[in-house]
């Protein structure tokens, strides 16, 4: 539920003027999600956004432009916690397994942190496919994932 709403909030600032909290929470609502201002602010916070100025004069909420939240690591060491279920991997690949519909979540955590043993992650519904690159350095990121579960 936090996922798909954090990924709302990132649609609903890039498509639209939102200046306040009180505004992101309607938008919100709006879009179904009953929110409460200290659950705006949380996810706000977690997300990185920055408030930037518009021609206007006034401010409105953005993804800062580097996109990675200043806590990524953090945030995927949670992610990791409340939803990877299994690892495995074969040469350059590894696997990760998730609850049902947070594997999107959990890679988007993992391409916002910017491996640089990492060229790419492909989320389905329950499992993520990652290919490392050098495959020697598959070792060390198991080990650094096996980490983020304990």
């Amino acid at each position: 539920m936090k996922a798909a709403r954090q990924r709302q909030i990132i649609d609903i600032i890039n498509s639209g003027k939102i200046e306040t909290q009180e505004d992101l929470a309607t938008a919100l609502r709006v879009r179904g999600y009953e929110v409460t201002q200290a659950t705006v602010s949380r996810d706000i916070k977690e997300l990185g956004l920055v408030k930037v100025p518009t021609e206007e004069g006034s401010y409105r909420y953005a993804v800062p432009q580097d996109q990675r939240p200043p806590n990524a690591r953090e945030r995927m060491r949670r992610m990791f916690l409340d939803a990877v279920t299994r690892l495995d991997f074969s040469e350059n690949l590894i696997i990760v397994h998730t609850l049902t519909g947070t594997a999107h979540a959990v890679a988007a955590c993992i391409d916002q942190v910017q491996w640089p043993e990492i060229i790419g992650t492909v989320a389905g519904d329950d499992t993520i496919l990652i290919i490392v690159k050098p495959k020697e350095a598959v070792d060390k990121v198991l080990g650094d994932f096996r980490a983020l579960l304990e």
